[in-house]
């Protein structure tokens, strides 16, 4: 017998514990093998859209020796009326690897589950802090 495939809510749910809690794998393993990211407010130099779950298990751990995610805080979830879809608010804490510099980063995604897997995000951040972040992890390439 097959197992249950896990609601929208515990998906969601057990993303945000992930961020923190498991590794990139981890993570990457919670989106479908089509997943579309996109990006809206991405800063110059920043991709603005992810497709593929290859894709983006590529970027979490091209990204995993510059950032520590330590907490994510200030969780608000929204259902919608499509049980599929949900829109999350969340604070994510964290450190640049490098440096050990501390950062904060706000954001609202709009998230698709199908099939207990995340089909689609639409990830709205602070385009300054990003870029910020992303100006400091090329300094430290440099």
């Amino acid at each position: 017998m097959s197992e249950p495939v896990r609601s929208t809510r515990e998906t969601i749910d057990l993303l945000l514990r992930t961020i923190t809690e498991g590794t990139r794998d981890d993570l990457a393993d919670l989106y479908a093998e089509d997943v579309l990211i996109s990006n809206p407010f991405s800063p110059d130099g920043v991709p603005d859209e992810s497709r593929g779950n290859a894709q983006l298990r590529t970027r979490m751990k091209t990204f995993q020796k510059y950032l520590a995610y330590d907490e994510v805080r200030n969780v608000t979830v929204h259902e919608t009326a499509d049980p599929q879809v949900v829109v999350v608010e969340f604070t994510l804490a964290g450190r640049l690897v490098p440096t050990g510099q501390t950062f904060e980063l706000t954001s609202v995604n709009v998230i698709r589950v199908v099939d207990g897997l995340i089909a689609e995000s639409r990830d709205y951040s602070d385009g300054r802090r990003v870029a910020a972040l992303f100006e400091q992890i090329q300094a430290v390439d440099a």
